[in-house]
């Protein structure tokens, strides 16, 4: 009778527990090795090495199952780490090792193109142990992966070093070879038919890939492909939402800019309409700004607000305003010109406020564009304030200057119905009044009148043409000479009227009578400036000489001789000197140095050095035929006073 450890069903049991224990397929064939050492029969040894086969197909079969299941479980993993993580580099780490597990390898990369560069480089690794190899970088073709991205198709070598389906480089081979790498399977990752990458297992010694292994690293690498997809539309879609957010943001603050600017533009227009003055709407300007602003008229001249800080400079600024059409920089602010259609009226000037520092330690004034848009848009409403008073100033002037007319055609007519007629007008002509008296070409005569009304504009003074000049009268404080403002006239009025402008000034007076005088006296001083040659000049009659005293109406003789000849009385007087009579017997004698020397009892040495003298103070020309023209006349004229 059989041993029970020989009998067919002791081996069954024993193939059993083996099957159950999950041992090796060699502890299996140690049964029928069992049952021979102890001799069973040859029918016993049959059925126990048919059980045996049987029970190695079992074990193959659940061992295929344990491994299905494994993979199975890495997929739903990768599956779990693609839905829940928002980390690729993670993602492609988990899946990289994962492949490295299933397939038992040594190592697991995966690469992806550069597409910037033009090749490949390692992304992930693991198991790797060499720095060359992980910093490898593929030219596209080149090595196993270049054959995968070519043909989209996995490839498995058992040998890569004599392998020659593929382009070897010395670069790739020797990364390899630093590895160990001997075996190496890669599989393309795939999107919509195109590769974005491989992914590869490698072994560093001799080994066949099975079917089953390609297919379970082409699912790992169809997953390592959708997580690619999924982070690039995750980025795309957070740069989509920046943008979004970011253009948000620009229609936000675009839209609080065009609030802002059209309530600021109501309130200056609302300043405008209620008949602000100009330093109202420098104030608004200055405070919608924060900053300091002045309004300057054409020619510069400040109308409202802070004096400007950098004075130089300024003109140019203007014109490269006007020359761009927008806001510009002028020191450390701002400029915009003031236009009418394309007649500039002046300018609008925004400085940083000085805040109790001086004026060269303030901080320049910064605009951001929605800032300089309403500054640019404050210049219009300065422009619309500006044309509204210039139309209620030209309107006046009209008004005013019939009254002018009127007292320089008939002054003694009615003297004191024009006097009446100033003052409901606003100009008291009894106070002292200077008259101005301006010409120009017959072609320009046009524009010298609106020359002159700019000229007056925000003062107390009157215009109007009057023959073939335009007469101004202005209020007089005695701060300055007739000729004075007479050539101040001269210069400002042919800036504003484009041409030349001779200006000739009368005495002060007051009342329509002496007033008209003046006019006559200011017009005569006109026809001088003509003859005389300084047509385009400012002059008053006492700056004339001896003309003056023809022209002047008060006949001043004193103030001539004075002119004259003051300084020659002045040495007289205070060194006992007699210059004066030496001068007279020199142009007595018709100019002899001999004749005159005898007129005075003197060498003619003495009549040199006195003459010397005399043009030490009178000036090197005094013995010209002009000037000794009028040194004759003062000569003569001193005497008669006598």
């Amino acid at each position: 009778m059989n041993a029970p450890h020989t009998s067919p069903a002791a081996a069954l049991r024993r193939l059993l527990d083996l099957l159950a224990s999950g041992a090796a397929a060699e502890d299996f064939t140690e049964v029928l090795a069992e049952a021979r050492r102890h001799g069973a029969p040859a029918e016993v040894l049959a059925e126990i090495d048919e059980a045996t086969l049987t029970a190695l197909r079992v074990h193959r079969t659940l061992r295929q199952h344990r491994r299905r299941e494994a993979e199975l479980t890495a997929l739903f993993d990768t599956a779990g780490d693609l839905a829940a993580s928002r980390d690729l580099d993670a993602v492609l780490q988990a899946i990289v090792r994962r492949a490295r597990k299933l397939l038992g390898t040594d190592t697991a990369y995966l690469t992806l193109p550069d597409q910037a560069a033009g090749d490949t480089y390692m992304r992930v690794t693991d198991g790797s142990v060499s720095p060359l190899f992980q910093n490898l970088r593929l030219g596209l073709g080149d090595g196993l992966g270049g054959l995968v991205a070519q043909t989209a198709r996995p490839y498995a070598t058992p040998d890569y070093r004599t392998d020659n389906r593929f382009r070897h480089t010395g670069r790739i081979d020797a990364g390899v070879l630093e590895e160990g790498l001997v075996a190496i399977i890669g599989v393309p990752l795939l999107l919509g038919g195109e590769v974005i990458g491989v992914l590869f297992a490698a072994e560093r010694s001799a080994r066949a890939f099975s079917p089953d292994e390609v297919a379970l690293l082409c699912t790992l690498a169809a997953h390592a492909a959708v997580a690619l997809d999924t982070a690039n539309s995750l980025t795309e879609t957070r740069a989509a939402l920046a943008e979004l957010n970011g253009a948000n943001a620009v229609i936000r603050a675009h839209a609080a800019a065009v609030q802002r600017a059209e309530q600021a533009h109501d309130r200056l227009t609302d300043l405008v309409l209620r008949g602000a003055a100009v330093s109202d709407v420098a104030a608004e300007v200055g405070a919608l700004l924060g900053a300091e602003a002045s309004v300057h008229d054409a020619e510069g001249v400040l109308l409202a607000g802070r004096p400007a800080t950098a004075r130089t400079g300024l003109a140019e600024a203007v014109a490269a305003s006007r020359t761009e059409g927008r806001a510009v920089r002028h020191g450390d602010g701002w400029v915009c010109v003031v236009l009418a259609g394309q007649e500039p009226l002046g300018s609008l000037l925004l400085q940083p406020p000085i805040q109790g520092k001086r004026a060269e330690e303030t901080a320049a004034l910064r605009l951001d564009d929605a800032d300089r848009r309403l500054f640019e848009r404050a210049s219009v409403v300065t422009a619309l304030l500006l044309l509204l008073r210039r139309s209620v100033a030209e309107t006046e002037n009209r008004v005013r200057g019939e009254l002018l007319a009127d007292l320089l055609s008939a002054p003694g007519r009615d003297p004191a119905g024009l006097t009446a007629r100033g003052r409901r007008l606003g100009v008291d002509l009894t106070r002292p009044h200077l008259v101005l008296v301006a010409e120009t070409t017959t072609a320009e005569r046009h524009r010298l009148a609106g020359a002159a009304a700019r000229y007056l504009f925000g003062s107390r003074g009157l215009s109007a043409e009057h023959g073939e000049a335009v007469v101004l009268l202005l209020p007089e404080d005695g701060s300055r000479r007739p000729g004075a403002a007479a050539a101040e006239a001269a210069e400002r009025l042919a800036r504003l009227a484009g041409a030349p402008v001779t200006v000739g000034a009368g005495r002060v007076a007051a009342g329509p009578l002496a007033l008209a005088a003046s006019y006559a006296e200011g017009l005569r001083c006109v026809r001088a400036l003509h003859v005389l040659g300084r047509a385009g000049c400012g002059s008053a009659a006492d700056e004339l000489g001896f003309l003056g005293v023809l022209l002047g109406d008060g006949h001043d003789v004193d103030a001539f001789v004075t002119a004259a000849l003051g300084p020659l009385l002045d040495y007289d007087r205070r060194r006992g000197t007699e210059l004066v009579r030496t001068l007279r017997a020199y142009f007595d004698c018709g100019g002899s140095l001999t004749r005159a020397k005898d007129e005075l009892h003197v060498h003619v040495n003495t009549v040199v050095q006195r003459l010397d003298r005399v043009e030490t103070l009178l000036g090197p020309d005094w013995n010209r035929p002009e000037q000794a023209l009028e040194l004759q006349l003062a000569l003569r004229l001193q005497l008669l006073a006598r």
